[in-house]
């Protein structure tokens, strides 16, 4: 594989891991769910736009998942101090348990998957993962690759 095909195989690969995940462990709650509360975890509260911006979603769709998800108090809505007119969104300590239930969950039903996984294949693993999760909360941080 040349390098130019590297990270698209990476990107594909991870789309495929979560489908089957959600599949495999009978998860029947939409993937956006997830990116919405993992982005309020990893980065504190943010407005819709904001949110909508990030997980490449139109703002309407966006305030309907927050809807959702504040109804099943994962998530809560309140005017941005800085502007009144605006509403920021931020996650629950009731969300946070679900998404890291959630990642439990995925993690303990793709633990099979790699069961055969070398020692060797592991470092090379951890390597890449530590080497996406910079350059990813590098991209997250600085508004770039959006």
């Amino acid at each position: 594989m040349n390098r130019l095909d590297v990270i698209p195989s990476i990107v594909l690969s991870a789309y495929a891991l979560a489908r089957i995940a959600a599949q495999d462990a009978g998860n029947e709650a939409p993937a956006a769910q997830w990116r919405v509360l993992s982005l309020l975890d990893q980065q504190g509260s943010q407005r819709v736009g904001e949110l909508a911006s990030a997980a490449r979603t139109t703002q309407p769709g966006m305030t309907r998942l927050i809807g959702v998800l504040e109804r099943e108090e994962l998530v809560l809505r309140s005017p941005d101090p800085a502007d009144s007119r605006a509403t920021v969104v931020e996650v629950t300590p009731a969300g946070s348990a679900a998404l890291q239930a959630w990642r439990a969950e995925f993690r303990d039903t793709l633990a099979p998957r790699f069961a055969g996984v070398s020692d060797e294949e592991w470092g090379v693993l951890i390597r890449a993962a530590e080497i996406l999760s910079t350059h990813t909360d590098n991209a997250d941080k600085t508004g770039a690759a959006r």
